[in-house]
């Protein structure tokens, strides 16, 4: 008897995986997920990989995460995953203080963040197809215009 299962929010072709309380600002990891948006899951994980920042190795296991959810919740093709979304938000912040002269003290906040990763699966044969034959029929109509430039300079030279 349990309770009903929710209502699954994201569509059949996403993933999604949250780190939460990642102990850095959420500026800073912003810088690390602008990095990998839009970007295929294979080349986010190298760019993840080789970053010096340190946040990236936290921001490597989410995506790891999301990926291996795709692939075995959801049934999607590892290959075709895409960053479709990775957006970054607050969490808690810590409050200490430091010690000043003449008794008083300062006020330190230690922040914390989260990131929430969304994977995609899009399919390359369908953008393949597109791209050849824009690329291909522009270079068609391209040539036999350098053509008709060129014939008629020589005509009145």
């Amino acid at each position: 008897m349990g309770k009903q299962a929710r209502a699954r929010v994201l569509p059949d072709t996403h993933a999604k995986a949250i780190g939460t309380m990642i102990r850095t600002s959420p500026r800073k990891l912003n810088l690390v997920a602008q990095s990998i948006r839009g970007k295929k899951a294979g080349a986010a994980l190298n760019e993840l990989t080789f970053s010096p920042k340190r946040v990236a190795k936290v921001v490597k296991k989410v995506l790891q995460s999301a990926i291996a959810n795709a692939e075995n919740n959801h049934d999607l093709d590892v290959d075709d995953l895409v960053v479709s979304e990775a957006s970054v938000g607050k969490n808690l912040v810590m409050k200490r203080f430091h010690a000043r002269a003449r008794g008083r003290g300062a006020a330190i906040e230690k922040p914390f963040a989260q990131i929430t990763i969304v994977v995609q699966e899009k399919r390359e044969e369908a953008e393949d197809k597109k791209t050849k034959g824009k690329k291909g029929g522009a270079k068609k109509k391209a040539a036999p215009a350098k053509k008709a430039a060129a014939e008629p300079a020589q005509e009145t030279a």
